[in-house]
């Protein structure tokens, strides 16, 4: 019999700061912040912790971390790359090391700050990678200019519009005027908004991009049989996967034979292998929304529809709550706040808990994803 993580493991407490496009406090005090918070969410003290993971593009680590919060002796650590990519692999790793008796309590976690921070694509004194050096002397500078490139491939490809890119965005947008704690909270979005804004990279305009953010995120891991005696409702870890595609070059797949097959594809048939239910039986998604495209796109890879179906699938309300797919729930990166994909995790628990600002009823299975266009992760998550 094939071992698995199938819910062996839970999460048990999260933990955030405020957002903002600028916060004055420093990455390492936010991410101790969010870590407290999840700590004491669960009824977990910060000398049990003896594990942790997060993003190779954290710029806090372990070591420091541990020592602020007061954590006992550390076990287990793990950094996971590729950006938005990594952040279910963050959970991953810390269930399959609890599940395999490494460790105990395990926090994961992600502290940015993007919105008053450097942008990497602005480092000129380091030298490119050797895939970049084929793109950015060209004006590929920034991932909306590479993925710009994928949006216009797909929506001449498959006759999607600008209204399908719209849907998505209005769809996260509605949810953030649900959410207090969502930067776009009190600023709904129209169709006339969107279609007059200004163009960031053709075809994708300002609402197609996510927010720039500071703030900070975490959340707690532990053994199945432990959660039970924990402060909150547990969410059990269903199933995970990571997902690099042959061939794969990042945002843009040049390489491949079919670039609008991205990381989602390879994720999702490793992810749907180990579970025990399917697409049609997910009541809530939480997918990675850096630009709307990626919707669409993710959709397909995670098999809620066919090949060119993504954009269709969006129509008639299939996003909004009450819709065949309600989808990110707190607003998104679109409409809450872009941390790398980790506010996406934190909504997929309060979902399955039933705090949600907009609850989906009776939501008892959950998709969240990480970012379609690099090497991916992914997570099913059941209450």
């Amino acid at each position: 019999m094939t071992a698995t993580l199938k819910d062996t493991t839970a999460i048990v407490g999260i933990g955030q700061t405020p957002f903002a496009r600028q916060l004055p406090e420093s990455e390492k005090t936010l991410a101790c912040r969010a870590i407290l918070a999840a700590l004491d969410d669960a009824g977990i003290p910060p000398s049990q912790v003896d594990a942790f993971a997060s993003y190779t593009m954290e710029n806090t680590d372990e070591v420091e971390i541990a020592k602020a919060i007061g954590a006992g002796d550390v076990t287990f650590f793990s950094r996971v790359g590729y950006g938005g990519g990594g952040s279910c692999a963050t959970v991953a790793h810390l269930a399959a090391a609890i599940a395999t008796g490494q460790a105990t309590v395990g926090v994961a976690w992600r502290s940015r700050k993007r919105g008053s921070g450097p942008r990497p694509w602005r480092d000129t004194v380091n030298q490119l990678p050797t895939p970049a050096q084929w793109t950015r002397p060209y004006g590929l500078l920034r991932p909306v200019d590479e993925i710009a490139m994928l949006a216009r491939r797909y929506l001449h490809e498959y006759g999607a519009t600008r209204d399908h890119l719209f849907n998505v965005a209005l769809a996260c947008r509605n949810r953030a005027n649900q959410n207090p704690a969502a930067v776009m909270y009190d600023r709904p979005l129209t169709r006339e908004m969107y279609m007059t804004s200004r163009w960031i990279s053709e075809p994708l305009c300002l609402f197609d991009n996510c927010l720039e953010t500071d703030g900070a995120l975490a959340c707690v891991v532990v053994s199945a049989e432990r959660a039970r005696d924990c402060r909150r409702r547990p969410v059990l870890v269903h199933a995970a996967a990571q997902g690099l595609p042959a061939q794969h070059h990042g945002m843009v797949n040049y390489w491949t034979d079919d670039p609008l097959a991205g990381p989602s594809w390879t994720a999702a048939r490793q992810l749907w292998k180990n579970a025990d239910f399917g697409p049609a039986d997910v009541h809530v998604a939480q997918i990675y929304d850096a630009f709307t495209v990626l919707i669409p796109l993710s959709l397909e890879g995670y098999g809620f529809c066919g090949r060119g179906e993504g954009a269709a699938f969006g129509e008639g309300g299939a996003l909004e709550l009450g819709g065949r797919l309600p989808l990110n729930t707190s607003g998104g990166g679109l409409s809450e706040a872009y941390v790398h994909g980790f506010n996406l995790i934190n909504e997929g628990v309060r979902q399955l808990r039933g705090t949600s600002t907009a609850q989906v009823p009776g939501a008892a299975t959950c998709l969240v994803t990480a970012g379609e266009g690099v090497p991916t992760s992914a997570l099913l998550l059941r209450s």
